[in-house]
């Protein structure tokens, strides 16, 4: 095993170069990490280099995809194992938006699905995918569940790192993500590993 640093900038480049190569079908793309390595600042930044290099984006959150706060909450606000099994609407984002943006699939993609502030349906409209566009999801314990991409990033921090960047209000969230790490090992399943303990100074992970 190999670590490299690399720029943000140039890791984005990497990245783009990366999922370019993987062929001019539609595509499906996971940032996955925790909170605190801010993957949607990586998934964010893969979106004009991908138009650049002359694909459709369509970026999702999966903080969208949430279930109503009647079941998340369902055994108190801060249990991490809740946060871990039963917060995500594991169903409905592969429903609206893996399946269909699969290259065989529809295309017709629900960027939103539920409002958690409102707790509220989203009420989004469906996008039109086009046969060479790139969805780019970014989200938290992602990998392990039979979700399909045919590229998945994980955002790697050490537990201390993690517990230092993390608010400590959301420290309840830490054995989650220790939970995360021992049953799925993301490390091991992700495509592309990147080190982000300090995310100003990120290295890729070579095997």
């Amino acid at each position: 095993m190999r670590v490299r640093p690399v720029s943000f900038d140039i890791l984005t480049e990497q990245l783009a170069d990366r999922i370019t190569d993987l062929g001019s079908s539609r595509l499906r793309v996971l940032i996955d990490a925790a909170p605190a390595a801010r993957p949607e600042a990586m998934a964010d930044a893969l979106v004009d280099p991908l138009r650049l290099r002359g694909r459709s984006v369509l970026r999702v959150s999966a903080k969208d995809f949430l279930r109503p706060a009647s079941l998340r909450f369902e055994h108190g606000r801060t249990d991490p194992d809740s946060y871990f099994d039963d917060w995500l609407d594991i169903g409905g984002l592969a429903r609206e938006v893996l399946d269909p943006a699969a290259p065989d699939g529809s295309g017709s993609v629900l960027p939103s699905l539920w409002n958690a502030e409102t707790d509220r349906a989203s009420r989004a409209s469906y996008v039109d995918l086009p046969e060479h566009g790139v969805v780019v999801l970014d989200g938290a314990l992602l990998l392990g569940r039979w979700l399909p991409f045919e590229l998945t990033v994980h955002l790697d921090m050490s537990p201390a790192a993690l517990r230092r960047r993390t608010p400590p209000d959301e420290h309840w969230t830490l054995p989650a993500f220790d939970r995360y790490r021992a049953e799925v090992d993301p490390g091991a399943v992700a495509d592309v590993v990147v080190k982000m303990d300090d995310p100003n100074h990120p290295a890729i992970i070579d095997p």
